[in-house]
């Protein structure tokens, strides 16, 4: 019985957020099930598919971490992902990569919605995991978008941005309006925190959010503003409470997968939508990004393995949700430990900088070779931190943000460079591409603004 009334639930709910507009302006039939009690706010959020897959992968598609070959790109069958990746596209088609994180917005606006509705519930444990469940989706979802549509996060101009559009409500019967980039990110923090306020500091349930998930989920939004004061409080209050990482010696570093699926780093699952040309197969790693991991590094041969068509390429293996082309954008304790890092080496925590960096490298480096970071200077230490960051997060849906925020800064800013059959694409620092198109067919029902090129 449960699962034919989640079936209708989630079905009612794809059917409003596919509309042409991702939910704008189509009314649901009012003979419609929907929702009403805690028990089916539950069923929806336990629904890993609808919550936690496919978030956009266009910032994966457009970072600097792999390359293709000319033949691959040729033969790619989707004109987004092929355009994307040389950063030409002028118009988008697919509406997935926006429908996707909106529906999670609907979804947790619906959750919110009943809950408004029960008010006080004899089962306060229950009503507040719920509660707070749905304000981190829904922050974790806005994060997503705003990541991939809009320009980075600059304190000086951030009330002119254009950021997203902010639906609150299940109701169907407004249009979507593009807030500014300071409310979209006002609204991100605000819902992280009410999620911090309710949620518990543990959960059985693998697909659900708890507390440190939020806390990390607050920190990696705080970093994106380059708020290092909280980006550096949130990730410590994050490990106070969860700080385990994995020994990559443990692994298996000849398995195809090496790294498992809800492993004990994770803090909480998220992947992006399938998307091919993102495969072990057809991606290649950066040639001198792969030689910044040294021989005594089991991320190496965990990460990586050789391109069985091309001699010295390497294809990407060590996905956390142990899959090809599916990214995996969710949170994890490691990405934790270097955001505190990162944080602590810009507001002069220096030990604490150290202390974190050569944590997480103890568990990635054979103890036999491996030789503590002792660097002192902020701004050196500053740099192995980020090159750290770089290596560790592959394919973890940061790289985008990351250049968005480092190319504000000339130490770290980097012109991104594409050669298919001699013909040379470049991606300047801070250009309008860093914001994606949205789909053509949301602008035209909505009347939203789109980015500008």
């Amino acid at each position: 019985m449960k699962r034919i009334l989640l079936k209708t639930i989630l079905g009612i709910a794809v059917l409003i957020s596919s509309s042409c507009s991702g939910f704008l302006d189509l009314k649901p039939d009012q003979k419609m099930v929907v929702p009403k009690s805690l028990e089916h706010c539950e069923l929806l959020l336990n629904d890993y598919t609808a919550m936690n897959t496919g978030y956009p992968t266009l910032g994966e598609v457009a970072n600097d971490d792999y390359f293709l070959n000319a033949s691959d790109w040729s033969a790619m069958s989707e004109f987004e992902d092929q355009q994307t990746y040389i950063w030409a596209i002028d118009m988008v088609i697919l509406n997935n990569q926006w429908q996707n994180p909106y529906k999670v917005v609907y979804l947790s606006n619906q959750i919110l919605d009943v809950l408004s509705k029960l008010g006080p519930s004899q089962d306060m444990q229950k009503y507040n995991k719920v509660l707070g469940a749905a304000h981190f989706f829904r922050a974790f979802a806005f994060h997503q978008v705003a990541t991939t549509f809009t320009m980075p996060y600059r304190e000086s101009t951030v009330a002119e941005e254009m950021g997203i559009p902010l639906r609150l409500s299940p109701d169907m019967d407004y249009k979507s309006v593009r807030a500014n980039l300071k409310e979209s990110f006002v609204q991100i923090i605000s819902d992280y925190k009410m999620a911090i306020a309710h949620l518990p500091k543990t959960e059985t349930l693998k697909g659900r959010p708890h507390k440190a998930a939020s806390y990390a989920g607050l920190a990696r939004v705080y970093l994106d503003m380059q708020d290092y004061k909280q980006a550096y409080a949130y990730a410590d209050s994050c490990l106070q409470v969860q700080q385990e990482l994995l020994n990559y010696k443990e692994l298996n570093q000849t398995a195809s997968y090496p790294i498992d699926r809800f492993n004990k780093e994770v803090l909480f699952p998220a992947i992006g939508m399938y998307t091919p040309l993102l495969s072990h197969y057809q991606a290649r790693i950066d040639t001198n990004l792969y030689e910044e991991y040294s021989e005594y590094d089991y991320r190496k041969n965990i990460f990586f393995q050789p391109n069985v068509n091309e001699v010295d390429n390497f294809g990407f293996k060590g996905s956390y949700d142990n899959s090809d082309a599916q990214p995996f954008v969710g949170l994890t304790t490691s990405e934790v430990y270097l955001i505190r890092a990162e944080s602590a080496a810009r507001t002069g925590k220096v030990p604490q900088a150290l202390a974190d960096v050569n944590t997480l490298l103890k568990n990635r480096i054979d103890v036999d070779y491996f030789i503590p970071i002792t660097e002192t200077d902020p701004d050196k230490l500053l740099r192995i931190i980020l090159k750290e960051r770089r290596k560790e997060l592959i394919f973890r849906g940061q790289r985008w943000s990351d250049l968005k925020r480092l190319n504000q800064d000339d130490r770290f800013k980097k012109t991104l460079v594409r050669v298919i059959d001699g013909k040379e694409f470049r991606l300047e620092p801070n250009s309008l591409k860093y914001a994606h198109l949205i789909p053509d067919l949301v602008i035209s029902e909505s009347g939203m603004l789109q980015n500008k090129r």
